[in-house]
């Protein structure tokens, strides 16, 4: 991510500053329709590193798709967790593709 100049972290602080209420939204069109939505675009969960011990048959399972075994499997915990917690998981959210330049 690139840095910000100095104005635009000032426009940042000026409109952060401002209530729900006082900004203007005249010029932007209502988004009625969010069926092409992508979940997780913008936001990114915060990462945690952690030690985790794997069956040697799941973990070449994990790898035998490519590149991306660690976001992987955060993403079938993250299912697994919705599913559990009575949530339904998002069918628009996809596991990571194969060979894709994620972390792994």
């Amino acid at each position: 991510m690139r840095n910000l100049t100095r104005e635009q972290r000032r426009d940042i602080r000026a409109i952060a500053a401002k209530r729900d209420a006082e900004i203007d939204f005249s010029d932007a069109a209502e988004v009625l329709d969010w069926s092409g939505a992508e979940m997780g675009k913008f936001y990114r969960p915060r990462k945690q590193p952690v030690t985790l011990r794997l069956d040697a048959d799941v973990l070449a399972w994990l790898k035998s798709t490519g590149r991306g075994y660690q976001t992987r499997v955060n993403f079938l915990l993250r299912h697994a967790m919705a599913r559990m917690q009575g949530r339904p998981s998002s069918a628009r959210r996809r596991s990571p593709q194969r060979g894709a330049a994620a972390k792994g």
